[in-house]
């Protein structure tokens, strides 16, 4: 059994350390170089050139402080959106990927349901968020130890934790565009493309009226700025995004034991 996951996983790992070491150094050097640039720039300033309404819906206003910073340059962006994109991206190619190229009927052939396929698909996505997790916790924890600044490591360390239900959360929808698109190619712009609008969407409807629409995008119950800035955790958005993450796999292994996959 975890046959499937095991392959996978050893087929992501390469580029799950690529990435994470580049985030890592990336979020490195971000951590080296924040002492001098707030020491030199006045951001109040700077974000008076900037419309109100933009400093607030992005938390530019934040970006005074180590914790802001770093916040802004490389989880609130770089992580909350990029790494999210790869791993929706990641797991739309997985199932579409094998049936596209007939792969999937060899994998079929053998004493394995389709269910079991698509969960040991879906746990291999771990590798990916969980390499990327410690290299980069690692990288940017270090940092921090070469500067005078102090970032507490439990607020640093929750960034992290609390990111795996998000990233997951990600995972089980490209999972479900997996499934439901006729073409690899297009099931990857799927879930691509929706992470991008929802996030987008989660930017346009904050403080406004509609802003309760914003509960149905996962962005709206992962905030590494307000973990970082604040040492505000929100586990019970950990739980909502956990279930979802449950409900798009079923969703998903239902869907895949009902299609033709010819």
């Amino acid at each position: 059994m975890f046959e499937t996951t095991r392959f996978e996983s050893e087929r992501l790992f390469p580029a799950s350390a690529v990435i994470g070491l580049g985030l890592a150094a990336f979020g490195g050097m971000m951590t080296l170089i924040a002492p001098g640039i707030l020491g030199e720039v006045d951001m109040a300033a700077l974000l008076e050139q900037f419309p109100s309404a933009m400093v607030e819906e992005m938390g530019l206003g934040k970006m005074g402080t180590i914790e802001g910073f770093i916040a802004l340059e490389l989880y609130e962006y770089v992580w909350l959106l990029g790494l999210g994109v790869y791993v929706a991206y990641t797991a739309a190619g997985s199932i579409a990927g094998d049936v596209e190229t007939g792969r999937m009927d060899t994998l079929l052939a053998a004493p394995i349901s389709r269910w079991q396929l698509l969960v040991e698909k879906y746990l291999a996505l771990l590798t990916p968020i969980v390499v990327v997790n410690v290299v980069v916790f690692a990288g940017v924890a270090g940092a921090i130890q070469l500067i005078d600044e102090t970032i507490p490591i439990a607020d640093l360390a929750a960034v992290h934790v609390l990111s795996v239900p998000y990233l997951l959360a990600c995972g089980a929808f490209g999972m479900l565009a997996s499934v439901a698109a006729p073409r690899r190619r297009l099931a990857e712009g799927v879930a691509a493309g929706t992470l991008v609008g929802t996030f987008l969407f989660e930017m346009l409807v904050t403080n406004t009226d509609i802003e309760w629409l914003g509960g149905i995008t996962p962005m709206r119950y992962y905030d590494p700025l307000a973990i970082l800035t604040e040492g505000t955790y929100d586990p019970a958005g950990g739980a909502v995004l956990s279930g979802v993450a449950v409900v798009l796999v079923v969703g998903s292994a239902w869907l895949f034991a009902e299609v033709d996959v010819e």
